[in-house]
């Protein structure tokens, strides 16, 4: 069965529009309970700082305690945190209200199993089976009570310093850090500050509506402007849920995640640390595959998405993956991508090796790579179309062995996102534009 609302990564949507409203949310955590939660099982219930959080946790709450579980409410907290606290508490179903990176406007609902880890395909299509049955509301007697949990952002706290090195401490560090005005706005500042740093914070006043809103992972122009201008050391953005990370050098240039994963995987080779591939995706710049080769580290790609990249590492025993856009994994820390995490062990590398940021970076050359959206207004899978795969042959074939094409429908937004990389710049965004037209007309 092809799942009608599960993307990605959760279902996700304009609230108001269908299957974003409060009706759906309280069918939904009916539908997940009858699969995951046995009656008087727990689940917990986390989200970040949109607005329309608040009546998506009533609506989830109503469905779970309805169907005979206990829900704990912890409120804004990263969603790699509900799935931490997830393990923590024994809870049976870990829940996030968050559409990640989306505008304000949206929001979502993922879920993780008691293990900290992403739903199945399989587990997600047996939920939307159940979604076509009424909501259940079990007698008096076996409801399921709900509470709010109070210490829940400084339990994660705890868990992410406890990630980095105990011999080490940020003392002398200055950073920025962003933080979308999302999730991570309480516990980023206060972890990093609690290890020693000086925390110069931006992107952490939310007001409901301002989440991702020209900050953040993102959008990370003012931390670029403002890491060089204040003397700081490093910038770090958070995207609007926690679970991405970009990070800025000391001269205000832009590290995704490409750069980190190069960083880290590098840092744990020289420790004798690193087991397995790294996983990238299928979107990742080929400048990390060939400097990852350079260093006889193996590399492979997943499809896009951080469970696709999760899953890859578990097949193959690896436990550094992520996506250019700033997904990062690190097994060896987390159960799921975790931006905070991430970036304590990227400054830990900084603080082991004395180097600076766009120091551990400089192994690793960049491709040129221009991505281009294009809008569709209905389902178009590009490797169907003739005209596409023509467009895409002939793109191949002027970039001969020095670049790649890559086309994919998003999972999140009705775009298909055409991607081109290679060694020449105006020969990379050339193509891409060409490209971008066939696909534009073919989704007319």
């Amino acid at each position: 069965m092809t799942k009608q609302h599960f993307g990605t990564d959760g279902v996700r949507g304009t609230v108001g529009t269908d299957p974003m409203t409060a009706d759906f949310a309280m069918r939904l955590a009916s539908a997940a309970a009858q699969v995951l939660v046995p009656e008087g099982g727990t689940v917990v219930i986390g989200k970040d700082t949109r607005l329309s959080g608040y009546m998506f946790e009533s609506a989830l709450e109503a469905g779970f305690v309805a169907a005979g579980a206990d829900v704990l409410l912890i409120g804004p907290l990263p969603t790699p945190g509900i799935a931490h606290l997830t393990q923590l508490f024994e809870a049976d179903l870990g829940v996030v209200i968050s559409a990640s990176h989306n505008p304000y406007g949206d929001n979502g609902i993922k879920f993780f199993d008691r293990s900290g880890s992403k739903l199945s395909d399989d587990i997600e299509r047996e939920i939307e089976s159940n979604l076509q049955k009424p909501a259940i509301t079990l007698e008096s007697s076996r409801l399921g009570k709900a509470k709010r949990i109070d210490t829940a952002r400084i339990r994660y706290q705890e868990f992410c310093a406890s990630t980095f090195p105990a011999d080490l401490r940020l003392d002398g560090v200055k950073l920025v850090f962003d933080g979308a005005n999302g999730a991570g706005y309480k516990v980023g500042p206060r972890t990093l500050a609690h290890l020693g740093a000086e925390v110069i914070p931006i992107g952490c006043s939310p007001n409901g509506m301002n989440i991702n809103d020209g900050c953040g992972s993102m959008s990370p122009e003012l931390l670029q402007l403002t890491v060089p201008a204040v003397k700081a050391d490093v910038g770090v953005a958070l995207d609007g849920d926690g679970d991405r990370v970009v990070m800025v050098d000391e001269r205000g240039e832009l590290m995704d995640g490409d750069q980190l994963l190069y960083i880290l995987a590098t840092a744990r080779q020289r420790d004798g640390l690193l087991k397995g591939p790294v996983v990238g995706t299928v979107m990742s710049n080929l400048g990390l595959e060939n400097a990852l080769k350079a260093e006889k580290i193996e590399f492979r790609r997943a499809s896009v998405g951080d469970r696709y990249v999760l899953e890859a590492l578990r097949e193959s025993g690896g436990i550094i993956g992520g996506e250019t856009s700033g997904h990062m994994i690190v097994l060896d820390r987390t159960t799921t991508g975790d931006g905070l995490v991430c970036a304590l062990q990227i400054l830990a590398v900084m603080k082991q090796t004395g180097k600076s940021l766009s120091e551990l970076a400089a192994g690793m050359p960049k491709y040129p790579q221009t991505m281009l959206n294009v809008r569709t207004d209905k389902k178009l899978d590009p490797g169907t179309s003739a005209a596409i795969q023509e467009a895409v042959t002939a793109a191949e074939e002027e970039l001969e062995e020095t670049g790649r094409v890559v086309l994919r429908a998003s999972g999140t937004e009705p775009v298909i996102r055409v991607m081109v990389e290679g060694e020449n710049e105006d020969q990379v965004i050339a193509l891409a534009k060409r490209l971008a037209e066939v696909v534009a007309e073919a989704a007319t």
